[in-house]
């Protein structure tokens, strides 16, 4: 590979190697110091680049990015304060399994601990919020070190994927000239002949990771429990980016209804939107009404779990109190379970998992042999297609317009969303309420929405920048619902729309403040609830969206579904924005919550 510099070379060659391993994208800031690497990644065809002009944006772009893809999109920025700005994507993506390689330009050894500009210890920034990372030698034509600059770049991109994929971190000291200028003999024209110089036809290192599954006697204590199980319960928590591309949801589907477990589908999981999905909901497997009333049923006996923790805190207490069986099954064999309840940990794909399972249950044509699977619980069925049944129709009582127009809450535009998304769609959901207005209003549809959040650290940073990132990454409608504080937040992210050319349909729901702290017993205690808590702002976002030249509509809750059809069939980004009154919104809940334990506990009686 020819260059006219060292640092050119570098660049040159690291980007190369990173492209023929797969990569197809990369976020970048500008800076100075980042120049090897920004030109290398701006000519090279096979990776597509996207511009940002702020640092704590891009890396949530890339996050979202890879969290639709399965596949790690990179960062590139320069020394100094720029890395810091990655910081709290590289936790989210720690947290959420989300593959994500950063590049941090740095200045030479030399430097550092000197008192220059712009230099700080960007060695292990991120801590242990990286699967790897490693410091990269600074740049020099000698063919050994060239070979090694592509096996990094080779095990860079294979630690951001396996069995727990997650950030990886690679240093990249640069010393001047930045620039591709002529640097006489600082690179011999024969080095492009060489095997570090030209590299091989696909990547220097080829890796492979292969599905971890189960061993046939590892099947025997879960098959028992299942065969034996009164009250069996699946539980698909949200997703992991790396289990979506083998997680067959017929095959857990097929399990549920040989064993008669209903399955409690996190909005998240992968599992509640989907063609595996009945037609009516209450006629289960799949059920997504289970926040408003899992407290009113019997406990389960044996409980299979998988993906992340639950966002349904009713959900995780009924788990924790339950005193069953407990299989939580994990690829990376990680602790992830916080109630500290779970009696087996299982170490192997969900897939896999569930595709064996199918294959050593016996079924119901075995005529009673002896380890045949027993006959479903008709009334343990029984009682949560009730209770589902009756937790929609309270929830459509509340979705009326005359009850919208008399008591609108936030909780209704979320069942909308769902309801009326398109078939396909990405539908990205912000944290604090509206995550927890998704998982108990978002009716289980078979429609193939892949619903996505921010749920590894949960913050309310980056959440426009994830959701466009996402939306770069397939042509499927975009739609956001975010809070006012979260979009504000991210305000900066919203340059993403021109830049990066990704539309969507953003549903902001503006109740001035922090409206998820009424949840809380703080409530009770003001001062100082309003002023230190819920913080109301008081901003208009109409004046934000033309700045960012967005099409801004103000929407009446009742006309919300006719607003939003209409956005979905037009070109362009629109923010649809609601007004509510935090206070009253939570009340409603509160009040929908105790009809639907009202009618669940009268059926059962």
């Amino acid at each position: 590979m020819t260059a006219p510099n060292r640092a050119t070379l570098w660049g040159r060659v690291l980007v190369d190697e990173l492209a023929k391993g797969g990569l197809e994208a990369v976020c970048i800031a500008p800076g100075s110091r980042s120049t090897p690497l920004t030109v290398a990644f701006a000519d090279h065809p096979d990776v597509r680049v996207f511009s940002h002009l702020d640092e704590r944006s891009a890396s949530y772009f890339a996050l979202g990015r890879a969290r639709r893809t399965g596949e790690p999109t990179a960062l590139v920025c320069t020394s100094g304060t720029a890395a810091a700005n990655f910081h709290p994507a590289v936790m989210e993506a720690d947290r959420a399994r989300v593959p994500m390689l950063v590049l941090t330009a740095d200045r030479p050894h030399e430097l550092r601990d000197s008192g220059a500009n712009q230099t700080v210890d960007q060695v292990g920034l991120y801590g242990d919020a990286v699967r790897w990372d490693a410091e990269l030698p600074e740049p020099e034509a000698e063919e050994r070190k060239v070979r090694s600059l592509r096996t990094t770049a080779a095990r860079a991109l294979s630690e951001t994927g396996g069995t727990d994929p997650g950030p990886v971190h690679l240093n990249c000291p640069f010393r001047k000239p930045l620039e591709p200028l002529e640097v006489a003999d600082a690179v011999p024209n024969s080095f492009s002949e060489t095997l570090a110089g030209k590299g091989r036809d696909g990547a220097f290192v080829e890796t492979s990771s292969g599905t971890v599954t189960l061993e046939d006697g590892q099947y025997r204590p879960l098959v028992a429990a299942l065969e034996e199980a009164d009250r069996p319960l699946i539980v698909a928590g949200p997703a992991d980016p790396v289990d979506l591309p083998e997680l067959d949801p017929d095959a857990v589907v097929a399990v549920a209804e040989r064993v008669g477990a209903p399955i409690l589908a996190d909005p998240l999981s992968s599992l509640r939107f989907g063609d595996h999905v009945p037609g009516t909901a209450s006629s289960g497997p799949v059920y997504g009404g289970y926040d408003g009333y899992i407290t009113d049923l019997p406990s389960p006996d044996v409980v299979v779990r998988f993906g992340a923790s639950p966002t349904s805190k009713p959900l995780r207490h009924a788990l924790r109190d339950s005193g069953a069986r407990q299989f939580l099954l994990d690829p990376a064999g990680a602790w992830r379970e916080a109630t500290f309840t779970a009696t087996d940990l299982l170490t192997a794909s969900p897939g896999s998992v569930f595709e064996g399972l199918c294959d050593r249950l016996a079924s119901e044509s075995d005529d009673g042999d002896h380890g045949a699977t027993p006959a479903p619980n008709d009334d343990w069925h029984t009682r949560f297609e009730t209770a589902e049944r009756r937790h929609w129709d309270v929830c459509d009582d509340a979705l009326t317009a005359d009850a919208l127009e008399i008591d609108p809450f936030e909780g209704g535009i979320l069942a909308s969303v769902f309801a009326h998304a398109p078939d396909p769609a990405t539908v990205f959901v912000s944290n604090s309420m509206p995550i927890r207005d998704a998982d108990r209003f978002g009716q289980p549809r078979a429609a193939e929405l892949t619903v996505l959040a921010n749920r590894g650290a949960s913050g309310i940073d980056g959440i426009a920048s994830t959701a466009l990132g996402a939306g770069s990454a397939t042509d499927d409608p975009l739609v956001l619902v975010t809070g006012d504080l979260a979009f504000y937040h991210d305000s900066n992210g919203l340059l993403a729309v021109e830049r990066c050319d990704v539309d969507a349909t953003i549903v902001l729901l503006d109740n001035d403040g922090g409206g998820i702290f009424h949840k809380l017993p703080i409530e009770e205690f003001e001062p100082p609830f309003t002023d230190q808590f819920k913080t109301p702002h008081g901003l208009e976002f109409e004046h934000l969206t033309e700045l960012y030249g967005l099409e801004y509509e103000r929407v009446d809750p009742v006309d919300f579904v006719d607003a939003y059809c209409d956005s979905l069939e037009r070109d362009g980004t629109q923010v649809l924005a609601l007004e509510f009154d935090s206070e009253a919104s939570h009340r409603r809940r509160e009040a929908l919550e105790d009809r639907v334990r009202d009618e669940v506990r009268r059926k059962s009686e």
